[in-house]
């Protein structure tokens, strides 16, 4: 119950806005506008680009000189210290299975099991059972070794095998728990969590067939082709000795296992079926956190794919295989921080919080209203579990002061504030950064595959659960 509160009272921690909302919407207008200006036009990098816009936006927002350099830092720091060690762990693992000939291994089973011309329905439909238990970032770095090989063996283009895996992970990272919005979400605005999984599910399995896999290969049809990228490295052809499919599996699910595992125990601590003190079960959630799991699994990676099958003196070969792995993903990490700062600064400005409440004075139905808050804050500051759990919290004293609400109507009204949380994903979303760079597609091929894609699991699964309120409310 603590828990739950802490969670509300953060949640409505929204700044206020210190300009008036027509000025505050305009900047963040003009500042998007520049931001694509900068880097598909002028062709600047977007670590620079992102941060001079944030800078520019800032300024024009009022914030003053000396909290200037702090509202660009903090922002940074937090964003790289989410993603810097998930990434770089992710990477070395990404690349070791790759060049062993690990990945190789399990796209010959999928495309076994699928066949060939079914590939990105195997990849999409592994990469929706990976999403339950792990974030979108983790899992699709995770599978990135098998969607490169798969799409270097079958063809066709990189997206349209990468599209229908990202459109997966994101269904289920954005509305089902134990993924920390939609927890967040029904703490805050006192729905069963155990509802929101079935909603979630319920709404999420068609949305993800009609929009994270059918819609994506349409996008990936009418995109130009995209060269598989060699970021992991070149695998290995034909291999005397290649890892057995066991090993290989058991390494990508171990980081799963340990994932779920954490969320598990910290869904029963809150529930009170386990004591918060226990230190077993501490230890077990501290082994769980993603960057943890991933750094496990990575080590062991190194022992079996590399330490053990590897021809004489170990010498420097791991030192190799973790710079060949980290050198290419540093960009990638820097842009993603960046996109931070921009998402900071936003939320800095106080704009979502203006056009939120000024949304909820107009009288629209509580389902819809908590949708588009939900997108309001998602279009100005990036994050999906920010806007989710925001959005929530400014609804909850309106769905409290509603009466009495059934659980599965509370459920449903979750729902739909996360679905508007994942909608219209872009440049000031770390995760738009990170999927187009490990992809190598540019800004404007992003925005008009991810984006859309992203938009389409967020509308449908929204009217889907608005379809199911009004036979329940």
């Amino acid at each position: 119950m603590i828990q739950l509160t802490s969670l509300r009272v953060a949640a409505a921690a929204v700044p206020e806005a210190t300009l008036p909302v027509p000025v505050l919407l305009l900047i963040a207008v003009l500042a998007i506008a520049l931001l694509l200006f900068l880097i598909m036009k002028v062709r600047m990098h977007a670590f620079f680009s992102l941060i001079i816009v944030s800078l520019l936006t800032a300024v024009a927002a009022g914030v003053g000189a000396k909290d200037l350099l702090d509202t660009i830092v903090g922002p940074f720091g937090k964003t790289l210290g989410n993603v810097a060690m998930l990434v770089g762990f992710g990477a070395v693992l990404g690349r070791i299975i790759e060049t062993s000939g690990g990945a190789q291994v399990i796209s010959e089973k999928l495309i076994g099991l699928f066949g060939e011309k079914r590939a990105p329905l195997a990849l999409s439909v592994a990469s929706l059972l990976f999403g339950f238990p792990i974030f979108l970032d983790a899992g699709f770095i995770v599978m990135l070794p098998i969607i490169y090989t798969v799409a270097r063996r079958v063809g066709g283009g990189l997206l349209r095998y990468a599209l229908p895996s990202a459109g997966a992970f994101l269904v289920m990272h954005a509305l089902v728990p134990p993924h920390p919005g939609p927890v967040a979400a029904a703490g805050i605005v006192g729905a069963d969590v155990g509802l929101v999984l079935m909603v979630g599910l319920l709404v999420g399995l068609p949305t993800w067939y009609v929009a994270g896999y059918r819609l994506a290969l349409v996008l990936a049809a009418r995109t130009q082709m995209i060269s598989v990228p060699e970021l992991l490295g070149k695998p290995k052809e034909n291999q005397e000795n290649p890892p057995g499919f066991g090993v290989v599996l058991g390494l990508l699910l171990l980081p799963l296992v340990l994932i779920f595992m954490n969320t598990g125990f910290k869904t029963l601590q809150a529930t009170g079926h386990v004591p918060e003190d226990a230190l077993w079960a501490q230890v077990l959630i501290f082994l769980g956190n993603t960057p943890i799991a991933l750094l496990i699994s990575t080590l062991l990676a190194m022992y079996l794919l590399v330490v053990r099958r590897h021809e004489g003196p170990i010498g420097g070969a791991l030192e190799k295989v973790v710079d060949d792995a980290l050198a290419p993903v540093c960009s990638i990490i820097l842009i993603t921080g960046a996109g931070g700062i921009f998402g900071g600064v936003l939320t800095a400005t106080g704009i979502g919080g203006a056009m939120a409440s000024s949304l909820q004075a107009v009288g629209m139905p509580l389902i819809l209203a908590g949708f588009l808050i939900a997108v309001i804050m998602r279009v100005a500051q990036g994050s999906a579990t920010v806007a989710g759990t925001t959005a929530a919290g400014l609804m909850a004293p309106a769905v409290a002061a509603s009466g009495d609400q059934s659980p599965l109507a509370l459920a449903c009204i979750v729902v739909a504030i996360v679905a508007g949380a994942i909608t219209l994903s872009h440049v000031n979303d770390s995760g738009f950064w990170l999927v187009s760079r490990f992809l190598g597609i540019s800004t404007k091929t992003a925005l008009s595959t991810w984006t859309v894609i992203a938009t389409a699991i967020g509308v449908m699964s929204f009217a889907l659960c608005w379809l199911l309120y009004a036979l329940v409310a």
